[in-house]
C-alpha cells in the first residue's frame, strides 16, 4: 500500500437477530428452573438505556422454556424484568435480595427453590465498580466491593449447592477486566479475577453430582452499566474493538445460555470471553 492509497474501512460485525434479542426461543431450557442473581437493571439514562445483561439473560432463559426467578437488590427493577418475561408468555418470579447479607441470600435461594419447585440453574451476575487506582480506594471500600463481587457469589453457591438438582449448571459473570488492566480500577479488576478461582472450586465441589460451573468474561458491552463506566470517555468501545462495536447484552446472554443448556453438558470449570477477541489480540 502506498502513502497515497487509503486504508480500507474497518469492518463492523453487523448484529444478528440474536444480537438484537429478536430471535425466537428454541426450547433449549425447556423444563429448567433458573435463578438469575442480578436480573434487574441499573438506570443511566432512562430515555435511551439499552437492555442490561441481567435482564437480557432472564428474558432469554424464559424465552427458551425455563421458569426464571429474578433476584436483585432493587425489587422494583426485578419486577420490571419479570413483567417483560410474563408479557412474552413466560413464567417469572421477582425476589429482593442483598448478596452481602447471608440471611438474605439463604432466603433468596429458598424462595427461588419453592417458587419454581426446584433449582437446576443459577447465574451470578453480581458486580459493583470502584474508584480508579489504589490510593483513591480506602481499605473499607476495598472490602465492601469484594463483599459484593466475590463474597456474594460465594454465599449464593454455599446456600444453593445443598438443594441444587444434580446435573444443574452455575454460571459466573466476570469481566475482561479480570484479564487485562484496562479499567484502571484495581479493586474491580482484582475482585473479578478472584471469581475464576471460586468458579473452579465450585466446579470441583459439584462434579460428583454432575453440577457444572463455568464463567463468562464479557468485554465492552453497551448496557446502562457500560455507559456509566464510560461516561466522560467518548472513545470507549470504538476504534480499538476488533469487531468495530461494543457487544449487546443479548450476545452475553447467549453465551450464558450455552453454559446453562445441555449443549455444554460435558463442559465445566471453563471460561469464555465474549469480547470480539479484545482480550486475546
Amino acid at each position: 500500500m502506498t502513502d497515497t492509497e487509503s486504508k480500507p474501512e474497518r469492518y463492523v460485525r453487523a448484529p444478528s437477530p440474536e444480537s438484537l434479542g429478536e430471535a425466537p426461543g428454541r426450547g433449549r431450557l425447556k423444563g429448567r428452573r433458573v435463578l438469575i442473581v442480578g436480573g434487574g437493571q441499573r438506570v443511566f439514562d432512562a430515555a435511551t438505556d439499552p437492555i442490561g445483561n441481567g435482564r437480557a439473560m432472564s428474558i432469554l432463559c424464559a424465552r427458551e422454556g425455563a421458569k426464571v426467578a429474578v433476584a436483585d437488590l432493587n425489587h422494583a427493577s426485578a419486577q420490571q424484568t419479570v413483567k417483560r418475561i410474563t408479557d412474552e408468555g413466560g413464567e417469572g418470579f421477582a425476589i429482593a435480595a442483598d448478596v452481602t447479607s447471608e440471611a438474605d441470600v439463604q432466603r433468596m435461594i429458598a424462595e427461588a427453590h419453592r417458587a419454581m419447585g426446584g433449582l437446576d440453574g443459577m447465574v451470578l451476575n453480581i458486580g459493583t465498580f470502584g474508584k480508579t487506582g489504589l490510593d483513591n480506594v480506602s481499605p473499607e471500600e476495598w472490602n465492601g466491593i469484594f463483599d459484593v463481587n466475590v463474597r456474594g457469589p460465594m454465599l449464593c453457591c454455599r446456600a444453593a449447592l445443598p438443594i441444587f438438582d444434580s446435573g444443574g449448571a452455575i454460571v459466573f459473570i466476570s469481566s475482561i477486566a479480570a484479564l487485562k488492566a484496562g479499567s484502571q480500577m484495581a479493586v474491580y479488576d482484582s475482585s473479578k479475577a478472584a471469581l475464576g478461582g471460586l468458579m473452579r472450586n465450585i466446579a470441583h465441589l459439584g462434579a460428583r453430582r454432575g453440577i457444572r460451573a463455568n464463567l463468562v468474561y464479557p468485554g465492552l458491552v453497551d448496557t446502562p452499566n457500560g455507559r456509566e463506566a464510560g461516561a466522560g470517555r467518548p472513545n470507549r468501545g470504538k476504534g480499538h474493538v476488533p469487531f468495530g462495536r461494543q457487544a449487546t447484552a443479548w450476545e452475553i446472554a447467549y453465551a450464558v445460555l450455552f453454559f446453562l443448556s445441555d449443549e455444554s453438558v460435558y463442559v465445566t470449570a471453563q471460561t469464555l470471553a465474549v469480547d470480539s477477541g479484545l482480550s486475546g489480540m
